[in-house]
């Protein structure tokens, strides 16, 4: 289960980038953050409320101070007992402005985080909103091996037990970078991109059966690592089976989704004694020359229709009855 995103993670992550200060005491741990949106209250100052979003972030700047600066206290208390009412995850004070006196007082009676920043309040809600969307970006787990195999992302999966880790193992050993092992943090980005990366625990470990854990960014060092990498093609080990016909010139090509995004997969029958790695590297430099609009199952597939084309017009050239 992927854990929710707090005032508390993203002030602990942040407070130094964002320069953010705390103004009262509250507890963070338990303000969760839902959307990837801010919002500047403007027009909720003025009593407009009807399409108020009271699961953003708000965020104060210099036009909302100069504004309030032109109110009565009385407006200001009952347009921030409103607003904080609602619940909002908190609100920040940009541009080195500060809450109106007696602001403070109404955030902890609901208990409403607030911060201030000296940013420039468009800077604040770039960083801030760059930040959200990564953070909040639809995402799962899944049970896998990602490796950088030739630039190319290749997820492996398959049933526990049947060699995920090792062929990943093995495939660092002759060069390439382990992104994650066992669990796969999978986050989809904007033009149906997904990115995939390792958890904060399990980060660059593999489990080997009969060995145990290795941390392969210690014995292989940094060449053999890296932080997240695109997933670009899934590889599914299945062990073999008589029963079963399985692709053998690869021109029908076959997708799964991941998070909604429609991705390649390969479903590899294994067996003792196959070289699962060699094939994966295979898989990875035959997607790379498919971008490059080189599909060999393609063209050999089309050499054969034009070689029954050929047969057949022959045929018809010496058919004389």
């Amino acid at each position: 289960m992927i854990e929710p995103l707090t005032i508390e993670k993203l002030f602990n992550e942040n407070h130094k980038k964002f320069k953010l200060i705390p103004i009262n005491k509250v507890a963070y741990d338990k303000r969760i953050i839902t959307s990837t949106k801010i919002n500047r209250p403007g027009l909720e100052l003025t009593g407009f409320w009807e399409y108020f979003q009271k699961d953003r972030i708000q965020i104060f700047g210099m036009k909302e101070n100069h504004y309030l600066n032109t109110i009565s206290n009385e407006h200001t208390y009952k347009v921030f007992e409103k607003l904080f009412k609602k619940d909002i995850p908190a609100a920040v004070f940009a541009h080195r402005t500060l809450p109106p006196e007696g602001v403070v007082e109404i955030a902890d009676k609901y208990k409403i985080p607030l911060f201030k920043t000296q940013l420039l309040t468009s800077t604040l809600i770039g960083l801030l909103m760059e930040y959200l969307d990564w953070n909040l970006a639809p995402s799962c787990l899944m049970h896998g091996s990602l490796v950088d195999v030739y630039g190319v992302g290749l997820l492996i999966t398959g049933r526990s037990g049947i060699g995920k880790s090792e062929v990943a193992l093995d495939l660092v050993e002759r060069g390439h970078r382990l992104v994650a092992d066992d669990l796969v943090k999978v986050i989809r980005r904007a033009d149906n991109v997904i990115i995939g990366m390792g958890t904060s625990l399990l980060e660059h470990h593999i489990e080997i059966r009969g060995l145990g854990i290795i941390d392969v960014g210690t014995m292989f060092g940094v060449r053999g690592i890296r932080k997240q990498k695109r997933v670009e093609v899934q590889v599914e080990l299945q062990d073999w089976s008589k029963l079963k016909n399985y692709e053998r010139i690869g021109s029908m090509e076959k997708f799964t989704k991941i998070i909604d995004v429609k991705t390649p997969i390969i479903q590899l029958p294994i067996f003792p004694g196959k070289n699962v790695t060699v094939i994966a590297e295979t898989v990875a430099l035959n997607h790379m020359l498919k971008m490059y609009g080189h599909n060999a199952a393609k063209e050999f597939e089309d050499k054969i229709k034009n070689q029954i084309q050929i047969k057949t017009l022959n045929y018809l050239k010496k058919d004389f009855e």
